[in-house]
């Protein structure tokens, strides 16, 4: 017997999808639901299980081909036939191919499925993502030395670069597994210098929005400077119990998130978005957060922030992004934002001035925080001098339909509410 495996509609409004891995080659067995191959669509990029037990007996599509919904991309077979297929040489995938893209992934010639299997055969009984075992192996990390903090123990990328900071803190004689120059090439491709590179599906989308966004709202941004000393010493406090009793990492984004929803429900026009001429409302606020991936960057949403508690708010955060960099977020874990916070201060950044993300017409840009001399004034009006925890956030807004004083208002709402922070945790 064999099974037909197909370009799976990862939503309504999806009708095509662009194969970007195979995650095994001709010949490998697979188990059912076992990630057997990566797609791109206007949506998500996903990792999409195999529909049954067996050998992967043929690959009809290649990586980087483009087909309609429902189309045939390869076939399982029970083990039996005299020997497995190889892909397919010059298989038409369907009418909608794009076979420019096919070189997107590496320089290597094509099939690019005979490379990576055995690479990952060590770490087959560890729980963790394709893109997660080739951070592994760039690092010479075992991922059974870690302890996975993903869904099921399942090892996250940050797992691995928690390991390889504390790992590096001592002297090391590992041998340097790549350049320098790959490690800091853009992550959206393995390119060499020189060479042209066609831009992944991801990142036409990216592109596509951004120049849209751009076109459709007037952007206008203001910064506000945030002491974030009451909260950073309460997440040093607090962070290993939070930990043990829920299972979940404490983290600075709740905090954000939970401002932001406080000056939201005083100022919920910047929680709309614009319809023709007239401005739409939205009951609730649907927190997105922008997770950066080492392919793109996606905007999985919180639905329904507002009814969340903290410990919801954290929990939620943790789900979206690890489902985010491991590829299962689905069409509906990405639509229906009303407001968007970005933390580009993860990386380092001082400050950030993002682009608004449609249709929303606001968006929050977290800073890193850094510690900084601050004047404080006290009770009595006495001046003086103290180190403090400083956080820059930024809100970039539509002129539209938000002004620059209402803009400036709801920062300042932000502003307190992280000052003076005197919600439970949990």
């Amino acid at each position: 017997m064999a099974t037909d495996v197909v370009m799976p509609q990862m939503g309504e409004s999806i009708f095509e999808g662009t194969i970007t891995k195979w995650l095994k080659k001709p010949g490998d067995k697979v188990q059912r639901d076992e990630p057997l191959f990566e797609i791109s669509t206007d949506k998500v990029d996903a990792e999409i299980p195999a529909p049954a037990s067996g050998v992967l007996q043929e690959i009809k599509v290649p990586e980087g081909n483009t087909v309609q919904v429902n189309t045939v991309v390869g076939v399982i077979g029970d083990g039996n036939s005299a020997s497995a297929s190889a892909p397919a040489k010059a298989a038409a995938p369907a009418p909608t191919t794009t076979p420019a893209s096919a070189k997107k992934e590496a320089p290597a010639p094509p099939p690019a499925v005979t490379a990576p299997q055995n690479e990952d055969e060590e770490d087959s009984d560890v729980r963790s993502s394709p893109l997660v075992r080739k951070l592994a192996r760039e690092h010479n990390v075992d991922l059974a030395k870690i302890s996975g903090t993903g869904t099921g123990s399942r090892v996250t990328k940050q797992d691995v670069l928690d390991f390889i900071e504390h790992r590096d803190a001592a002297p090391t004689a590992a041998p340097v597994t790549a350049p320098p120059p790959r490690q800091a090439a853009a992550p959206t491709t393995a390119a060499i210098s020189g060479e042209l590179v066609p831009m992944s599906q991801m990142r036409k989308i990216i592109a596509q929005r951004m120049i849209e966004s751009r076109r459709t709202s007037a952007h206008v941004h203001c910064m506000f400077e945030v002491d974030m000393t009451r909260i950073v010493n309460l997440r040093n406090k607090l962070k290993n119990g939070f930990e043990q009793r829920h299972g979940a990492r404490l983290t600075f984004m709740p905090f954000f998130v939970r401002a932001a929803i406080i000056a939201l429900q005083q100022y919920p026009i910047v929680n709309c978005s614009l319809e023709g001429d007239s401005i739409r409302y939205h009951k609730h606020v649907n927190a997105g957060i922008a997770v950066a991936l080492d392919w793109g960057l996606i905007v999985p949403v919180l639905k329904n922030a507002d009814e969340l508690n903290f410990l919801g708010l954290q929990r939620g955060i943790t789900d979206l992004g690890e489902r985010a960099r491991s590829k299962k977020l689905m069409p509906a874990d990405v639509e229906g934002a009303t407001f968007t916070i970005t933390n580009p201060g993860q990386f380092g950044a001082v400050f950030g001035l993002p682009i608004i993300n449609q249709p929303n017409v606001a968006i929050m840009g977290v800073g890193g925080i850094t510690k900084q001399p601050l004047v404080i004034t006290d009770k009595d009006g006495a001046d003086s001098i103290a180190i403090r925890s400083v956080v820059h956030l930024t809100l970039g807004y539509d002129h539209r339909i938000v002004d620059g004083a209402l803009a400036d208002q709801f920062m300042v709402v932000v502003k307190k509410a992280l000052e003076n922070w005197s919600e439970e945790i949990g």
